[in-house]
């Protein structure tokens, strides 16, 4: 308020003459583009420029003469990254800048339950907020393409429905808190790997139908304030400046009125910049981790070089002013946003959050019993249970810190290991602790500390014999396996190198299932690996990164406090060749002769995951959508309200749930869609609904599922369009993509 009594007097405004003579750009009471437009005539070309591009590596310039604060973004989308020094890749060394970690959006997808992503976004903003932060740099809503992904766990997996069900309340309740989503990275930004220079070819119909609906449910129902441009190319044009997705899809086709902001050192270009949709660059020289030169903010494509090109008359201000114009709105919906919600720093109720999404993303990938006759493995019977022991690198090594671009300071994170202490000390049980292997020892990662000693001395053989041993001795083994965030794994950066479990782990499973066959593993990861010894482990759990209370998620759903209700967000499939994009050999792409660009054509089009797998009649490792529970549900027939619609009528299906167990569960019931004829190939079935329900034992809940016509449709490329062919449909529900008991037919005139 200070600030703005400065400007009024400036202004020559009386406290008398406030209501009659205020700014129009500072009115509240005025329409927003009236207040655009009146700060736009205000401002020098100088202005105009400084707005449009960075002053330091995470914030760009307000209009300080005219009241507009400096806009900080930092980077998501699981929270807050610690802040750097304004020039450099170091941390600042700040004390108040810890933070809550929220489980890794793998997880998120996999509660399959738009509440949890609503709570996870209305949380994060709150964090956000207290941070001044006035842009956050997430939700990302790339397609799960390839398991080798190494930034899929930062994404909602491989199916375009799910994920847009889920992305609209993550921006929603962000937004609520008045903290732009900036959702990323738009778009086909599905490798790491020579992720500057893969040139992608796709199908109009694959990237319409597969890889564009999220973004498109982000903006036309999320109301995103912001998008983040991807480092790959489309059409042989960087997407920071691709005209085809940002003028013609974003913005002309789906009415975006938010800001495009390029991903750090993804803008190139000053004529394409300025032309192709960019409106706010980020992160320029070279991959923007480096300064690159002295001054070398003016040095970016849309700072001096811009303003000269416009001086000189090579370009007018119409698309400048358009730029600002946008950027102008992102002021106007953040930084100059004053009627804000309060926001909090490591709160109680963040943490609360934060538990609530890990447990319910937690995924029973399987449990039988180890005996015939006897009942499964889980949840551990403690009172029956007097030596646990737990093996693994990752019970001990803390998954908030590397990975890239999202690794966190948090304030606290409670390891699986002390989770089970704590769960085993109430029960009087005995926890010891072998690592079984060595993965990663790196004590550090972007100045932050990864919490216990990792460096041991101990060959291989030598810590698979104590886990061994020990595994003699105990009544359960819990291995806390699988990727970690280094280099080549679940990490910015690169790719994974191989499908199945590194460090020799694979070994060490078969070795302690033979030494006792109570063994628990649970997967530590945002991918999906190769379990050669399955039929081997009578219990499985994916544990994803789960943020600042994993030990303690895990320990509850392990122990039985917590019932899993975690469905696949992804096809989880038994060799990497079940996988179309190397079923077909396409990934990761073929260099160019002048060895500058990889071409990677997108050659299963359509057939992502469990469509792929559909097709070509495999049988995965997990179906997509798969996750079991601690107790039982049976899925009643399926009515319909009408057997046939026209295009503008909608169609609702009802199934009866039951939980016919004896502990308080949920199920989700999914809807999937199969078109009998067509005009152009389709997949055998795809997700078109969803319900996850909460039951009581013997309760039961009946679920109903409305779709409409976008839900029968297909994109037609020789149309532009999206068409719905009449004729005969069938529902398919069920609990997963491989278990669907409930058929209908119905048609559409």
């Amino acid at each position: 308020m200070k600030k703005i009594f400065v400007l009024l007097m400036t202004f020559g405004i009386t406290a008398t003459g406030l209501a009659q003579q205020l700014p129009v750009y500072l009115d509240e009471s005025r329409p927003v583009d009236e207040r655009i437009d009146d700060a736009l005539k205000r401002m020098t070309l100088d202005e105009k420029i400084a707005v449009i591009h960075a002053q330091s590596k995470f914030s760009s310039p307000g209009v300080k003469r005219l009241g507009f604060p400096d806009l900080w973004t930092d980077d998501g989308p699981h929270g807050v990254r610690p802040d750097v020094l304004w020039d450099e890749w170091v941390q600042a060394g700040q004390t108040n800048d810890s933070c809550v970690a929220f489980p890794a959006l793998t997880c998120l997808a996999a509660t399959w339950n738009p509440e949890m992503a609503r709570l996870y976004g209305e949380n994060l903003g709150e964090e956000a907020l207290y941070r001044k932060k006035s842009v956050i740099l997430g939700p990302g809503v790339n397609i799960y393409r390839t398991p080798l992904g190494g930034r899929n766990f930062e994404y909602m997996g491989e199916d375009p429905l799910l994920s847009s069900r889920m992305v609209v309340p993550y921006v929603q309740g962000l937004q609520s808190k008045g903290v732009a989503a900036c959702v990323k990275h738009y778009a086909l930004n599905n490798d790491e790997e020579y992720r500057h220079q893969v040139n992608v070819i796709v199908s109009d119909r694959a990237l319409h139908e597969i890889y564009l609906p999220a973004f498109k449910a982000a903006v036309l129902e999320g109301k995103a304030w912001s998008i983040m441009g991807a480092y790959n190319l489309y059409k042989n044009q960087h997407n920071c400046h691709n005209t085809i997705l940002l003028n013609k899809i974003l913005k002309q086709d789906w009415g975006f009125d938010g800001v495009v902001i390029s991903d750090w050192g993804g803008c190139h270009d000053t004529d394409e910049a300025v032309k192709n949709g960019l409106d706010l660059e980020f992160g320029t020289w070279t991959d923007g981790l480096t300064m690159g030169r002295t001054n070398a903010y003016d040095s970016y494509y849309l700072a001096v070089a811009y303003k000269k090109a416009i001086q000189e008359g090579k370009y007018t201000t119409k698309e400048l002013d358009e730029k600002v114009r946008r950027v102008l709105r992102l002021f106007y919906r953040t930084t100059m946003q004053r009627e804000k919600p309060f926001g909090f720093l490591c709160s109680e109720s963040h943490y609360d959050a934060a538990l609530k999404i890990a447990q319910e993303g937690i995924v029973l990938l399987k449990n039988d019993p180890v005996k015939k006759g006897k009942s499964p493995l889980l949840p551990l019977d403690l009172t029956k249970t007097k030596r646990i022991l737990v093996v693994g690198e990752n019970a001990i090594k803390m998954m908030t810190v590397g990975g890239g671009s999202s690794s966190l300071k948090v304030q606290h994170e409670i390891l699986p290991l002390d989770g089970i202490c704590e769960m085993a000390k109430a029960a009087n049980c005995e926890v010891d602790y072998a690592r079984g292997y060595i993965g990663d020892t790196i004590q550090s990662f972007d100045g932050v500390t990864v919490g216990r000693k990792l460096y041991d001395s101990r060959s291989a053989e030598e810590l698979k014999a104590e886990a061994i041993e020990k595994a003699r001795q105990a009544d359960v083994v819990i291995f806390i396996g699988g990727l970690n965030k280094s280099s080549y794994q679940d990490s910015e950066g690169h790719d994974r190198q191989q499908y199945g479990l590194p460090y020799g782990q694979d070994d060490l499973v078969e070795a302690l299932v033979s030494a006792n066959k109570n063994l628990v593993y649970v997967n530590i990861s945002g991918n999906g690996v190769a379990m050669p010894w399955l039929t081997r482990v009578p219990a499985v759990v994916q544990g994803w990164f789960i943020g600042s209370e994993a030990g303690k998620a895990l320990a509850s759903v392990l122990s039985g406090e917590v019932n899993p209700s975690g469905k696949l967000p992804f096809t989880w499939y038994a060799q990497l060749e079940q996988c179309g994009a190397h079923a077909l050999k396409t990934y990761p792409g073929i260099w160019r002769e002048d060895h500058q660009i990889i071409d990677e054509e997108y050659k299963e089009g359509i057939y992502v995951g469990y469509r792929w797998t559909d097709r070509q009649k495999e049988k995965p490792l997990f179906a997509f959508g798969h996750g079991l529970s601690y107790t039982t549900f049976k899925i009643g027939k399926v009515t319909v309200d009408k057997q046939q619609i026209t295009a503008d009528e909608q169609i609702t299906f009802s199934v009866n749930v039951t939980n016919t167990g004896n502990r308080t569960g949920a199920e989700t019931v999914q809807l999937y869609i199969s078109d009998k004829v067509a005009s152009v190939d389709r997949p055998i079935k795809e997700l078109k609904a969803f319900q996850k329900v909460f039951l009581q034992p013997g309760e039961t809940q009946q679920v109903n599922l409305t779709i409409g016509r976008d839900a029968l449709s297909f994109y037609d490329e020789g149309r532009g369009d999206w068409t719905a062919e009449p004729g005969d449909f069938e529902a398919l529900l069920g609990t997963s993509s491989d278990q669907l008991t409930q058929k209908i037919s119905f048609m559409l005139k």
